[in-house]
Formats: structure tokens, C-alpha cells, sequence
């Protein structure tokens, strides 16, 4: 396989990756599954860096993944600690039920 052709296809599998987070995020309830959706966003958007690095020849989009990477680990961590909070208030992992921050 030519190494067009695997950048082609990281490029849709990562499209599709992407697309499918979308889709989660805009008709999932559950804050858990939409939590979920985001990473797998950002993964996403990580396959294509990898992507383009390979079909440029650098590295530099490998070293922006592995900063992107990190953001991602520290948002997690504290995306689930808020995410354990506010179930410990509503006892619900619903969405709509998620309203503590409006006026």
C-alpha cells in the first residue's frame, strides 16, 4: 500500500471518527456519552495530525498530539470530578438536569 494511500485512509477513518462524536454529542442525554463523544473528537483530530505529519515527512504535528494528548488527560481528570460533583448534587446524569450555572 503506498503511504498516499494510508494517509488517505487515516484521513477518513479519522473523518469518520469525528463525525460520529458529533453526532453523540448533539443527541446524547447522558453526560457520561457525551463526555465520551468529546475524546473521541479529540482523538480524531489526533489521528489526522499523525496523518499529515506523515504525508509532510516532520514531526512537528506528532509533538502538537502528544501536548494535545496531555490537555486531554488534565481535562478528563477534571471534567469527571465535576461531572462526579454534580451527580453527588442532582442524583442524575441528565443533561438537562445540569442547570446549576444559569441565572
Amino acid at each position: 500500500m503506498s503511504p498516499d494511500r494510508i494517509v488517505q485512509s487515516a484521513l477518513l477513518l479519522s473523518l469518520a471518527l469525528f463525525v460520529v462524536g458529533v453526532v453523540g454529542v448533539f443527541l446524547r442525554r447522558n453526560v457520561i456519552t457525551v463526555f465520551m463523544c468529546v475524546e473521541l473528537m479529540l482523538n480524531a483530530v489526533n489521528l489526522s495530525f499523525v496523518a499529515f505529519s506523515r504525508a509532510l515527512g516532520t514531526l512537528d504535528a506528532q509533538v502538537l498530539v502528544f501536548f494535545v494528548l496531555t490537555v486531554a488527560a488534565a481535562e478528563a481528570a477534571v471534567g469527571l470530578a465535576i461531572i462526579i460533583a454534580i451527580h453527588r448534587h442532582r442524583d442524575t446524569l441528565d443533561l438537562d438536569a445540569f442547570n446549576l450555572m444559569k441565572w
